[in-house]
C-alpha cells in the first residue's frame, strides 16, 4: 500500500499542485491539505481518493503557486487615497503639520492597504484542471504501488518455494526419528536394574506414542497453504487480507510441526521455516 505521486500544470497564471503519499493501514485514513479555493470540491476529491486506493493512511494536498509577478500582495489604492483624504482633513481640522515624509510606512500599517483581490469563486474550467492534476498524483500512486506490488509477488514466490523445499527436507529425519525414539525408550528400560516388561505391551505404548508425534497430517496441511497462497496472490488485486489469513494458518502449522518435532535436525528446518513465514507476513502488510 506504500506510494507516492506527484503532478502539476499550469493554469492562469498559477501552477497547480496534487501529491499524494500512502503507508500501511488496516483501513482508509485519508487526511487533505487542501487550497482553499478548492475546498468545496474536497467531498468529491475524498471520494475519488477512496475509490481509488481502497486502503492505506493516505495524505493528499492541492495546493497553488503563483509565479513572480503575481506573488506580491497588490496595494488597495483606493483605500490608500481615502485614507490619504481623511489625514489631510484631521490634519487641516485639528492644525496639525501635514505628515507627508512618513506617509509610505504610515499608510501600509493601516487596515485593507494590503489585501488580496483575488476572487474566491471557482470556475468549472479551473477546476476541470485541479481534478485533472489530482488524478493524475493518484495514477502516478498507483503505478508505483503496482511496480511495489510486482516486487513482492516475486519475493512471496521465493519465500514460498523456500518453505516448501524446506517441508521436503523434514522427510528423511521422520523415519529415522521414529527408531530413534524407539532406541531411547528401550535403552531407558535396560537401564534399570531387575525391571521386567511385556514386549508386546511396550510395542502397543510406542505405536500410540509414535503416531501423537505423527506430522503427515501437518505437513499436508501445509502443503495446501503454500499452495493456496500462490493461487490467491495470483489471483490479482485486492487480496492482502487473505494473504494474512493464510500466512497465519500456515504459522499454525509449521508451529505444531516444531512441537511434534523432537530431534534437532527437524527443530532446525522448523526455525528456518518460521525464519521464512516471518519474512512474508510483515511484507503481506503492504499488499492491498
Amino acid at each position: 500500500m506504500t506510494g507516492y505521486g506527484k503532478a502539476s500544470a499550469e493554469y492562469n497564471g498559477k501552477k497547480i499542485t496534487a501529491e499524494i503519499k500512502s503507508v500501511n493501514s488496516k483501513a482508509m485514513d485519508l487526511q487533505t491539505r487542501i487550497a482553499p479555493i478548492y475546498r468545496e470540491k474536497e467531498m468529491e476529491l475524498r471520494s475519488l481518493i477512496s475509490t481509488t486506493l481502497e486502503r492505506g493512511k493516505v495524505d493528499f494536498s492541492l495546493y497553488i503557486e503563483r509565479d513572480d509577478a503575481n506573488a506580491a500582495t497588490p496595494i488597495n489604492r483606493m483605500v490608500v487615497k481615502s485614507y490619504i483624504q481623511q489625514i489631510r482633513a484631521l490634519a487641516e481640522d485639528f492644525e496639525l503639520e501635514d505628515p507627508e515624509e512618513h506617509w509610505i510606512p504610515t499608510l501600509l500599517r493601516l487596515p485593507d492597504v494590503l489585501t488580496r483581490t483575488d476572487t474566491v469563486e471557482l470556475s468549472e474550467e479551473e477546476w476541470t484542471v485541479a481534478r485533472s492534476v489530482a488524478e493524475k498524483a493518484i495514477h502516478a500512486l498507483m503505478e508505483f504501488r503496482r511496480q511495489e506490488g510486482a516486487a513482492l509477488q516475486k519475493k512471496f514466490a521465493e519465500k514460498i518455494a523456500n518453505i516448501g523445499t524446506l517441508l521436503q527436507q523434514i522427510e528423511p529425519f521422520e523415519k529415522a526419528r521414529v527408531e530413534k525414539i524407539r532406541a531411547r525408550i528401550i535403552e531407558g528400560l535396560e537401564a534399570i536394574p531387575e525391571v521386567q516388561y511385556d514386549k508386546n505391551r511396550l510395542e502397543q505404548e510406542m505405536i500410540y506414542y509414535i503416531e501423537k508425534l505423527d506430522i503427515n497430517e501437518e505437513k499436508q496441511r501445509l502443503a495446501n497453504h503454500l499452495r493456496y497462497f500462490t493461487e490467491t496472490m495470483e489471483n490479482g488485486h485486492g487480496q492482502g487480507k487473505k494473504l494474512g489469513f493464510i500466512a497465519q494458518e500456515m504459522g499454525r502449522e509449521i508451529n505444531t510441526t516444531g512441537s511434534k518435532s523432537n530431534i534437532a535436525e527437524m527443530q532446525n528446518i522448523v526455525v528456518k521455516m518460521k525464519d521464512e513465514l516471518e519474512q512474508i507476513k510483515e511484507q503481506v502488510l503492504n499488499v492491498m
